[in-house]
């Protein structure tokens, strides 16, 4: 995408955009990868939620991040903002995630491109209202997903990260 921004050709977005994180983000992480990790509570809590185990590409540490997914045929859904640990994730480079207490190995691929994060979070934002709202992206009158708001979250920086398994 070139640094100049262009109008929206969807409309006049319904939001704001995107939830930035605030301050409290980092706490309310260190509960819900706690939670995450109870066995029986994960099942319960973790329905939509999942760790990555992030591996950082300069110091080697792993970075445990719980996200909301959406399954989609056989792979796994993030919608998310181009976050620093996102730079992590390379295709061919294993990713190991949590979800329901079991390691699973998958391959990640991150979308950037216009078509394919507008087309990719119009499935997470139908599966998924919540995490629809956190990242800034309203319903039309027939609940359908306001692809001025995708537009919008894509054009603030978003991304989707689909997960193929191994």
């Amino acid at each position: 995408m070139s640094e100049e921004k262009k109008d929206n050709p969807y409309g006049t977005p319904s939001t704001t955009g995107p939830e930035q994180p605030g301050e409290s983000q980092e706490r309310t992480n260190r509960i819900v990868r706690t939670l995450l990790r109870v066995p029986g509570l994960s099942k319960l809590v973790g329905k939509r939620l999942m760790t990555l185990h992030v591996v950082g590409r300069k110091t080697g540490r792993t970075f445990d991040i719980p996200v909301a997914y959406t399954k989609h045929g056989s792979v796994l859904l993030i919608g998310t903002a181009l976050r620093p640990w996102v730079k992590n994730l390379a295709p061919g480079t294993p990713l190991t995630i949590t979800r329901g207490g079991r390691p699973e190995q998958f391959d990640p691929l991150v979308h950037t491109a216009e078509a394919e994060v507008m087309r990719l979070f119009e499935v997470i934002a139908r599966d998924n209202k919540q995490n629809a709202c956190y990242n800034g992206i309203g319903f039309d009158a027939a609940g359908n997903p306001n692809k001025a708001d995708i537009y919008q979250a894509w054009q603030q920086g978003g991304a989707v990260i689909e997960l193929r398994p191994l």
